[in-house]
């Protein structure tokens, strides 16, 4: 007999992952399918990193790792935030997980008790709105569209804070937007949180390294709410470590300790590999992996372009990660031999079936009127699937 918890039956399945199953399954059954559903670097992880992960093998860095992370790297990470985000903490602040994923189940489960209140910004990450309900907390959204380029009203902000409000959680420069707030927006976010000081902000800021809008921008930056945010940031996207599973967190001092209880008892420390090449990574100015950021803008160009020829499509110009999140509201309703498109759920399948390009539906990141395409691929791969889209597309009347 299987006993599945509720908790685990309540959960959704992640659709990033499930779109990219489906277009393996396919590419298995010899289907040409080109793949924009995954937020992964396509880019190798740079020599210079691999070298160093090498060496710790070679170095017999194989024993068991301090829960938080080596010294020596927490310490650099504390280091990175001074060099990069003129941002004080000391290395106990720094708390390093197996991939920022982990870092944020950390959180939830540090500082949620049953019904407590999270307000998330939408479009969010899928992950945030499952970790939320695992802990048995109550996610609570703020919606957004493209007309505001994705970013929420903070009036709304004030007025969905409550007695049970425990954490607020957003990311910039954001997936699945792209979108990045400014200094100036986030001041203002930071002088609502800062009337609540038993708020907590959880700003992930995994796409730092991936910003075209120029210096990078964090809400701890501010002194009204410093103590009252943690910053999430890893090595996956501005790097391309995905496999790698590095993330760590800069908190204030009490939740960093609470997160290490709580990893402590799960996965203790992170693979002692990962923690030598992240060193590495981390210890180098950014602008030694400059070369990754330079190709995505032309790709977000390149993609951007295309989809605003295409009729029926209302694309933005996202200022950050490597996504773009077209709203195509405009096709529901439309049909195919007999398919009709109800929501973007539906469009997403016609254009993978038809198309043979695999994306993800805005409403699994809360948003129910767009797609997320990644453009972390090729050109020549962005090119062709831009073409078979805008073909997918005009099959619809």
């Amino acid at each position: 007999m299987q006993h599945v918890a509720q908790r685990i039956k309540n959960m959704k399945p992640s659709a990033t992952l499930e779109m990219a199953q489906k277009s393996r399954e396919l590419k298995q059954q010899g289907i040409d399918i080109i793949s924009l559903s995954l937020g992964e670097p396509d880019f190798d992880t740079p020599d210079f990193i691999k070298e160093a992960g090498i060496e710790a093998i070679q170095e017999n860095y194989s024993k068991y790792p301090p829960v938080p992370g080596f010294l020596e790297l927490r310490e650099a990470i504390a280091n990175k935030f001074k060099r990069d985000n003129n941002l004080d903490y000391n290395a106990s602040q720094i708390v390093v997980s197996t991939g920022a994923k982990q870092s944020l189940a950390n959180i939830f489960l540090s500082v949620l008790n049953e019904g407590d209140e999270v307000i998330i910004f939408a479009p969010y990450w899928v992950t945030y709105y499952e970790q939320i309900k695992m802990a048995q907390g109550v996610p609570v959204v703020i919606n957004s569209d493209i007309s505001t380029d994705f970013k929420i009203n903070v009036k709304e902000l004030e007025e969905a804070i409550t007695d049970k409000t425990q954490l607020i959680i957003f990311s910039s420069p954001c997936n699945p937007s792209g979108t990045v707030f400014t200094k100036e927006e986030l001041k203002q976010i930071a002088d609502v949180v800062a009337k609540h000081p038993d708020v907590i902000i959880i700003s992930d800021e995994i796409y730092e390294l991936i910003n075209f809008s120029g210096k990078h921008e964090s809400i701890a930056q501010f002194d009204n709410v410093k103590e009252q945010t943690v910053i999430v940031n890893g090595v996956s996207k501005g790097f391309a470590m995905t496999g790698w599973r590095l993330g760590y967190i800069a908190a204030p001092q009490w939740l960093a300790d609470a997160c290490i209880k709580a990893q402590g008892q799960i996965t203790s420390g992170t693979s002692s590999i990962s923690q030598r090449a992240a060193l590495e990574a981390i210890s180098n100015p950014p602008e030694k992996v400059s070369y990754m950021l330079k190709e995505f803008k032309e790709r977000r160009e390149l993609v951007v372009n295309a989809l605003n020829e295409i009729k029926g499509v209302e694309c933005n110009n996202p200022q950050g990660a490597f996504y773009v999140f077209p709203d195509v509201s405009a096709f529901f309703g439309k049909s195919y031999q007999g398919q009709t498109i109800n929501n973007a759920s539906d469009l997403s399948l016609f254009i993978l079936e038809q198309g043979r390009v695999s994306l993800v539906t805005g409403e699994a990141f809360g948003s129910e009127t767009t797609i997320r395409i990644s453009y972390a691929a090729s050109k020549e791969s962005l090119i062709e699937a831009m073409k078979r889209i805008k073909e997918a597309l005009g099959l619809l009347n």
